[in-house]
């Protein structure tokens, strides 16, 4: 029978074989695009907002909204589950990192400086997802 390997349990060769080079920099190496260059910071069609790694759904397009800051932006993800936090020290600073739950890619960051009813911001890479409108 054959078993398929979690994405938590794939090695960097695996993710290197699996992504592009830009999205392994940014899910595995926990990189950042410039702002305004990524996809979808301009997107507000509906649909849905995937892991571009695994295609764990993240977040709803109902909770998209435009931040002015060149990331795709929401106020929630579609379960509290399905993104995990972590500390992030680097670059001087102490933010929120947002990591995949299914694989641990990074994401990006949250902030508390949000639209009601949340508000936060989560600011992603949207590199690191993928988007598929509804029907």
């Amino acid at each position: 029978m054959f078993n398929k390997k979690s994405p938590k349990d794939m090695t960097e060769a695996e993710w290197r074989e699996k992504l592009t080079p830009e999205q392994f920099r940014i899910l595995r190496e926990k990189g950042t695009e410039r702002a305004f260059t990524g996809p979808y910071w301009n997107t507000f069609e509906t649909g849905t907002y995937s892991c571009s790694a695994c295609g764990s759904k993240l977040f709803k397009s109902d909770t998209k909204f435009d931040a002015g800051c060149g990331w795709p932006s929401f106020f929630e993800a579609v379960a509290p589950d399905v993104v995990t936090e972590h500390k992030d020290t680097t670059l001087g600073m102490v933010r929120t990192e947002i990591c995949c739950a299914s694989c641990g890619g990074h994401l990006g960051h949250v902030f508390p400086d949000g639209p009601p009813p949340t508000g936060l911001r989560y600011c992603m890479n949207g590199t690191s997802m993928t988007f598929t409108p509804d029907e």
